[in-house]
């Protein structure tokens, strides 16, 4: 069986659209170090008002929870990935996919608008889906999600041996398959 080769879209000269994974709450801090070592960076923040027992406070939080987008060229991936509270590009299967830049445009022009709104992962995991973990000692188990318990807990019945294995785990390490 011949191996997939791994995707990079990193070019040396044109500058592209990479999505960033930084720890949590760490995105602000990242977008300014990014500035101050001369990298592009977008960093997508909606106005939210929070209400608490005495006060009223308006603040502004990232559209999507520890992402940034760079826009770099290959001599650029290093730099960024030396900054302390990066973890790592998005990757998908391994393979370093740039965005394109009119989807950086669509996320600049719903930020300016002001509305209410909420990032919803595209293909999000649903209650009888067939899923494969895909990280940690249980790689490669499949089973089907039978309970949502929170958006960071599933419940996966795992068929191994004519019994179901029930298992809460992280929705980061599941991955959509058919049975």
């Amino acid at each position: 069986m011949k191996a997939m080769a791994i995707e990079n879209h990193l070019s040396e000269h044109e500058p592209k659209w990479f999505a960033v994974y930084t720890k949590y709450k760490r995105e602000k801090i990242v977008h300014k170090q990014l500035k101050e070592i001369g990298i592009q960076s977008f960093l997508p923040l909606q106005k939210v008002t929070r209400y608490y027992t005495r006060k009223i406070k308006h603040v502004e939080l990232p559209l999507l929870s520890c992402y940034i987008f760079v826009k770099i060229t290959k001599a650029e991936h290093v730099p960024v990935l030396r900054i302390p509270d990066v973890v790592d590009f998005v990757k998908i299967n391994k393979n370093l996919i740039s965005i394109p830049e009119h989807e950086i445009n669509v996320l600049r022009q719903v930020i300016g608008e002001q509305v209410d709104m909420e990032m919803i992962k595209s293909g999000q995991l649903k209650e009888g889906d067939w899923v494969e973990i895909i990280s940690g000692r249980l790689v490669g188990l499949k089973g089907q999600l039978i309970e949502q318990k929170s958006n960071k807990n599933f419940v996966i019945s795992l068929e191994k041996l004519g019994y179901d294995l029930h298992l809460q785990v992280d929705p980061k390490i599941l991955k959509k398959t058919r049975k």
